[in-house]
């Protein structure tokens, strides 16, 4: 165990040491002049710039062309804009971790870092200039660190913040999504497309490069700083962050449950959607052990908070009877056609819920 800890730290110091004196070289038009980070914390993840290439043309498919080599329970990325719905399977997305794509005419950056099990959506429009994002090769607290190609600034991916450049400081606006399986994406949204694996790279989609990482004990790969031990460092949770505070919901709170409604959170609602593969498992994803997956929706309406229940595998506001999807659509009753307002969230693993949010609240 000390031999291992050794070699991680050297690994680290190596790793830090390399990016330092290739940088400036490496980025040209990066202002290193601006950052908002201390950059000893920045490390080398091993593939240099764009080493891990982002799909830039993406194209789709129909769900009857797509289910030939996706299994029902494997995960996607579920977006869905002005009634357009489109699937980024995560099996695609952990070999290049960026699309860039347009939704409905929403510019879009879909990201998947998998050493913190981290998917979020950003519009990709900052201060009125269109970007386009690639990787760096680089990590912070095990995260993806970014680049647009526009000015090189650097961008955190898990904050979707500006940390070197000269958008240091500016924050991406977050696009809400959701993790659902694939049989759930077609039910849900059954005019919804799905992205191809025909993406110009030829990759073992389908299989998992990090085998056994998810193991809730697990330790997270280059991470320099100390893991906060408040829960296991890989335990899968939602975090909620609203009004400045982020509250942090383990899975293992909710794997009971199909509704948890915290009033003393802003009134927010949880709902569980269902089971997927994991990503991050065995070497097959579509072999991989299921694990539970949730949206988070603000469950007042018209200024009144909906208390809600679930019966006879329905969710239902107990006051009016209403039927909800976990869309967060109602579907019948007094509130037919409403829809909760969706919040964004994240189903991340917890150390890098803690490294960037330290203050955060954990649900007890």
């Amino acid at each position: 165990m000390i031999l291992i800890r050794i070699f991680t730290y050297l690994l680290i110091m190596f790793t830090w040491h390399f990016s330092t004196v290739h940088a400036q070289e490496e980025w040209p038009l990066t202002d290193f002049s601006k950052t908002t980070i201390d950059m000893s914390e920045v490390l080398s993840g091993g593939p240099p710039k764009d080493g891990i290439p982002a799909i830039d043309k993406p194209e789709f498919l129909s769900f009857n062309q797509a289910k030939n080599w996706i299994g029902e329970s494997e995960p996607v990325i579920a977006l869905e804009h002005k009634g357009v719905a489109k699937a980024y399977p995560l099996q695609i997305l952990i070999y290049h971790e960026i699309v860039n794509d347009v939704i409905a005419n929403l510019k879009v950056a879909v990201t998947f870092c998998p050493l913190c099990n981290a998917s979020i959506v950003f519009n990709r429009s900052v201060q009125g200039n269109l970007l386009s994002f690639g990787t760096t090769g680089r990590l912070r607290n095990s995260d993806l660190i970014m680049y647009d190609r526009q000015t090189e600034s650097w961008w955190q991916q898990f904050e979707g913040e500006g940390i070197v450049g000269r958008y240091a400081g500016e924050i991406l606006e977050q696009v809400p999504s959701q993790i659902i399986s694939f049989k759930n994406y077609q039910t849900l949204y059954p005019n919804g497309k799905v992205l191809s694996r025909n993406t110009g790279f030829s990759r073992p989609y389908g299989n998992n490069p990090y085998p056994g990482y998810d193991d809730i004990n697990n330790v997270p790969f280059l991470m320099k700083n100390t893991i906060d031990k408040r829960l296991p460092p890989m335990e899968r949770v939602i975090g909620v962050t609203l009004d400045g505070k982020t509250k942090l919901y383990p899975f293992s709170k909710l794997e009971d449950k199909q509704i948890l409604q915290d009033d003393s959170f802003n009134g927010i609602v949880i709902f569980s959607t269902g089971q997927v593969n994991s990503a991050l498992d065995k070497r097959k994803i579509g072999h991989s052990k299921l694990t539970r997956t949730y949206a988070v929706y603000d469950a007042s309406l018209d200024g009144k908070i909906i208390n809600f229940r679930y019966e006879n595998g329905k969710l239902l506001d107990r006051k009016t009877k209403s039927e909800w999807l976990v869309t967060g659509k109602a579907v019948s009753g007094q509130h037919k056609g409403r829809q909760l307002k969706k919040l964004n969230y994240g189903e991340h693993f917890a150390f890098a819920w803690l490294a960037f949010k330290p203050d955060a609240i954990i649900f007890r």
